[in-house]
């Protein structure tokens, strides 16, 4: 009505006229209060957002006394307190996360990137690492590079945007990112390696004693009486790597056990690869008496190029895993391989990371290095 009547008169003094009769004559009709009875905390309140304020106005109280309460503060009675803690709980509210992070400068969250999920050993890591982060008020978010160094990479972005406080990595078998790592941790960035790290870039990392246990792993072999051993390795660009093919050498020289170069085979890291490569040596009639691979996949695909070409484990050929899946235990036979304390590698990582953060990023690297065991089963016994 007001438009039409904007629309026919010009003369503002007769609008205001008209508009003033048309609205008094509208509150008549309709009778709208002008206010509207409070209504009490206890009836529901749909998709509203309880605050410290709402909180503090159905008390009576002021917001300084609900948040010295929210925060134990010593200046508050106990009874007050519980009071105020158990109205806050009757409505409904917690605390506001967005405004607790921008109050503590920090997001709570921190990235996770793992090169795959195939195998048990980075879930188990990643049950250590939310077991730290999450008593500490933290989220952790996983991303998989699915071994490939360029996901990695975006994985490793992503994170950035969402401004996680720091970020633990195992690095792909495709190592190519060391540059963007450095120029990160040059800024001051949180960061952690574990696993799978490189020499060549300065941050904390948490590493197994590879090359004492591929020793001991092939010393194990060589006390069983089998001197034609080969070992079926990972990338071997990577430390971890090339510490086991360490081990493995320097168990094979003590024991003055003969081997060449063509010993020692680059297989990789799956089941499929191990078996690929077991399949190749068959063919040609080159047959090993016992195997030491560099974890359990490779180890149980070798299992089964072997059973496939009708010999038997471990009297034909004997093998050692590494890592200790969940199928060492399931495969026949069981698989002797070497255990990994994967939940304290989560662990450790976390705290080096934490200890990061409150330092801003600038805490002095630091390596720990952890050991293992070797569980003997029937794949590496005569």
């Amino acid at each position: 009505m007001l438009v039409i009547v904007n629309l026919l008169f010009t003369n503002s003094d007769q609008r205001k006229f008209l508009e003033k009769s048309f609205r008094k004559r509208f509150r008549k009709r309709f009778r709208t209060p002008k206010t509207f009875p409070k209504l009490p905390y206890t009836m529901p309140i749909s998709m509203k957002h309880i605050t410290i304020k709402d909180v503090a106005r159905q008390l009576n109280v002021s917001v300084s006394t609900v948040s010295r309460a929210f925060n134990d503060k010593y200046d508050i009675r106990k009874e007050t307190r519980a009071k105020i803690l158990r109205v806050a709980d009757e409505m409904g509210y917690r605390p506001n996360p967005i405004a607790r992070k921008l109050i503590q400068q920090k997001t709570l969250n921190v990235g996770v990137v793992v090169p795959e999920f195939i195998n048990s050993y980075f879930p188990e890591v990643i049950i250590g690492i939310q077991e730290v982060l999450l008593a500490r008020g933290y989220q952790v978010l996983v991303m998989q590079s699915n071994e490939c160094y360029t996901t990695e990479l975006k994985n490793i972005k992503t994170l950035e945007d969402s401004m996680v406080d720091g970020i633990i990595i195992s690095l792909s078998s495709e190592v190519h990112n060391n540059d963007y790592y450095i120029r990160m941790i040059e800024k001051g960035y949180p960061i952690v390696f574990f696993n799978r790290v490189d020499e060549d870039i300065p941050a904390s990392q948490v590493i197994f004693d590879d090359y004492k246990w591929a020793y001991f792993a092939t010393e194990h072999l060589i006390k069983q009486g089998y001197r034609k051993i080969y070992h079926f390795s990972g990338y071997q660009h990577l430390s971890l790597s090339r510490n086991r093919i360490k081990g493995y050498c320097k168990a094979m020289d003590k024991f003055s056990i003969p081997y060449t170069s063509d010993y020692i085979i680059e297989t990789g890291f799956f089941m499929e690869e191990g078996q690929t490569v077991m399949e190749k040596l068959l063919a040609k009639g080159n047959i090993p008496d016992a195997i030491f691979a560099t974890n359990d996949p490779t180890a149980i695909g070798a299992m089964k190029a072997i059973k496939k070409a009708g010999m038997k484990i471990p009297d034909d050929i004997a093998l050692v895993g590494f890592s200790e899946s969940k199928m060492a235990e399931v495969v026949d036979p069981p698989l002797t391989s070497v255990s990994q304390p994967t939940f304290e590698i989560g662990r450790t990582a976390a705290e080096l990371l934490l200890r990061q953060i409150e330092a801003d990023g600038f805490a002095t690297p630091k390596t720990v290095v952890l050991n293992g065991k070797l569980n003997v089963r029937g794949s590496s016994g005569k």
